[in-house]
């Protein structure tokens, strides 16, 4: 087999089927490891105890998926079209999350890819992944040659920023390495200076606890009450870090329609989230990433948003109507939320 031939065919292949780069590394993450054992004994995963679960088997790809010898990195980019939206009225959803789940697109990708590869090299171990398993993504493609780690843990591109997502193959065959590519932030600190919550500790140095990501997807129980203020009007997710680096100023918006703005997400107002049903979220956050946080979480992060917005009849009225939830967790943080005003207008 002409494994350098393939290795070219299937960038090829990769591109056609919708992602803008893909790189090839090996399964050799020893130099990584110490790092993120260091990063869980800090307890800076927070309540994602399935990080500490597989430990360090992230590092350890061929333990993963035994048999495995190469990593095929991909990259899809997924900025969509227009700005966030303005005023704190708006709720502000980070922009991967105004399309269709990312998960389920890019795995769909990398399977086609795969089926592409095999009928070419014929039967392959492989395994597809999409932030859906213990693989440290950013690592590998930082390896294969796709980016840099920035500042603030993210994979970085000269051409691209960081408004992309990462798929992953594991797979059995001996393809030729990529070469990794030199590092450009430089002295530029202006990821760790514009987070809200000072959740980057410092360069390469993320305490997942008080990033607004975590807080507003993987944290299921209350939101830290001295961190609710910062949030803002923040619902899901947080692009701050992303939006003021340089290298964001070359992406280009996708031209990916599973990416494109659904639900009006992109200017919609914290009241009109906060009125919808339980019914009504379900039918409309359908094939979002948003759902997978249930209703009930993203009635807790409306609250807090609505805490910090401007006072108004539509506000108030909005928190007073959901002031006896049956949710524990939602009825906390609309009182929280009401309290705030009161002390405000006091």
């Amino acid at each position: 087999m002409d494994y350098a031939g393939l290795a070219r065919r299937l960038k090829q292949w990769g591109r056609e089927l919708g992602f803008q780069a893909v790189g090839i590394a090996d399964c050799e993450l020893s130099a990584a490891e110490p790092r993120l054992l260091e990063w869980l004994a800090r307890g800076w995963h927070g309540e994602m105890e399935y990080m500490a679960r597989h430990g360090a088997l992230r590092a350890r790809p061929s333990e993963l998926v035994p048999g495995s010898l190469r990593v095929i990195s991909c990259r899809m980019d997924y900025l969509p079209q227009g700005a966030p939206p303005e005023g704190a009225e708006r709720a502000v959803v980070a922009r991967y999350a105004w399309g269709r789940d990312y998960h389920k697109v890019v795995r769909g990708r990398l399977q086609k890819l795969c089926d592409r590869i095999a009928a070419e090299a014929g039967p392959f171990a492989c395994r597809v992944f999409s932030d859906s398993a213990p693989v440290m993504e950013v690592e590998l493609a930082a390896k294969a040659g796709i980016g840099w780690r920035g500042k603030h843990t993210l994979l970085l591109s000269r051409e691209a920023g960081s408004w992309f997502f990462l798929g992953e193959i594991y797979a059995s065959l001996p393809l030729p390495l990529d070469a990794p590519v030199q590092e450009h932030c430089g002295s530029c600190e202006k990821c760790i200076e514009i987070c809200p919550t000072r959740a980057i500790r410092g360069p390469y140095q993320l305490d997942a606890r008080r990033c607004i990501s975590y807080l507003t997807i993987e944290h299921a129980s209350a939101i830290p009450e001295e961190l609710r203020p910062l949030i803002g009007n923040r619902v899901y997710g947080c692009d701050d870090c992303q939006a003021v680096c340089p290298w964001n100023s070359f992406a280009r918006p996708s031209a990916e329609p599973d990416f494109a703005v659904r639900n009006g997400l992109d200017r919609a107002a914290l009241v009109e989230l906060f009125a919808w049903s339980e019914r009504e979220f379900d039918e409309r956050m359908r094939g979002s990433a948003i759902r997978r946080i249930g209703y009930e979480r993203w009635l807790r992060n409306l609250a807090v948003g609505l805490g910090n917005a401007p006072s108004s009849p539509e506000v108030l009225g909005a928190l007073r109507a959901r002031a006896d939830h049956p949710s524990p967790l939602v009825r906390e943080h609309v009182q929280w939320a009401l309290s705030r005003h009161e002390r405000l207008a006091a």
